[in-house]
């Protein structure tokens, strides 16, 4: 491993999955999305391109597996333009070193993201006291300690530009991290939004297991800025997306997700808020 990358010195793997581990789903002709235990990985670009790009990096030791899908993607010289990332939680950023190290390949995050992945400054402690169920309860054991990738991490451009994903840009989601940003794709109002909303009750290890499809607001042990993550859920739901692949849960399309969201946004206090959090005022 690189000298000048490192993880936190917390970084393990973590044994959690789901009967969608390993499953991957072509929602459009150039956004795959692949599971990795309990979380996604999103790769842009059509099969056999040269030009793709790879969103976030699994969970920690999934090195192979991500390399193993995008070679069978994009062929077995496959190497992406970039990787951008949603955000830096252990299970979004789980291979990213070994991936940099593989591919040589730049990352992208938003400004505010930086400090937790340049070494600078830990996420806060993951909150064990939310309702929801058992994920919830044994989240103090997931790594929350800043990694370290040095010069390989940049700033995304200040402009809205995703690099390498034309059509698409960058908007900013905080709540769930301070940095959290989703991509949006105008044409076809195509939206990958990482975790300021997900598909699944991630805090339930049961609905987590049988990847049981609802829509819920930002996984709670890990979201320190409510009022931030409601009105970022209405920022997303005002572009009116017609397709979203989340961080955690299935994909949504069309009427259900429409649908959804309306009821997210209108009954957020319901679905997402925890009814204690050491993060809430």
């Amino acid at each position: 491993m690189d000298k000048d990358m490192n993880y936190g010195r917390d970084f393990k793997y973590i044994p959690a999955t789901s009967i969608g581990s390993g499953d991957g789903i072509e929602v459009l002709p150039d956004l795959y999305q692949h599971t990795i235990q309990i979380v996604n990985i999103v790769l842009y670009g059509t099969p056999n391109t040269s030009e793709f790009v790879l969103v976030d990096a699994g969970m920690p030791k999934s090195a192979r597996e991500i390399i193993a899908v995008v070679e069978k993607r994009f062929g077995a010289s496959g190497r992406p333009s970039a990787i951008i990332l949603t955000h830096g939680h252990f299970d979004h950023i789980g291979a990213i070193i070994e991936l940099i190290e593989y591919w040589k390949v730049p990352v992208y995050a938003h400004p505010l993201e930086l400090p937790y992945l340049t070494g600078r400054k830990n996420y806060p402690e993951p909150d064990s006291i939310v309702n929801g169920g058992l994920i919830a309860k044994i989240s103090p054991f997931f790594p929350n300690e800043a990694i370290n990738l040095g010069s390989n991490v940049k700033a995304l451009p200040p402009d809205g530009h995703v690099p390498h994903m034309p059509g698409f840009r960058w908007i900013h989601t905080p709540g769930h991290t301070l940095g959290h940003i989703s991509l949006f794709r105008d044409e076809d109002r195509a939206l990958i939004v990482g975790d300021a909303f997900v598909t699944v009750k991630q805090e339930s290890l049961y609905k987590v297991l049988i990847q049981k499809k609802e829509i819920s607001g930002p996984p709670r042990y890990f979201t320190t800025d409510w009022l931030a993550a409601w009105d970022s859920v209405k920022k997303l739901q005002a572009l009116k997306p017609t397709v979203a692949i989340t961080g955690h849960g299935l994909p949504m399309t069309g009427e259900e997700l429409t649908t959804n969201l309306h009821k997210l946004v209108d009954n957020f206090e319901q679905i997402a808020l925890p009814n204690h959090s050491k993060y809430m005022n």
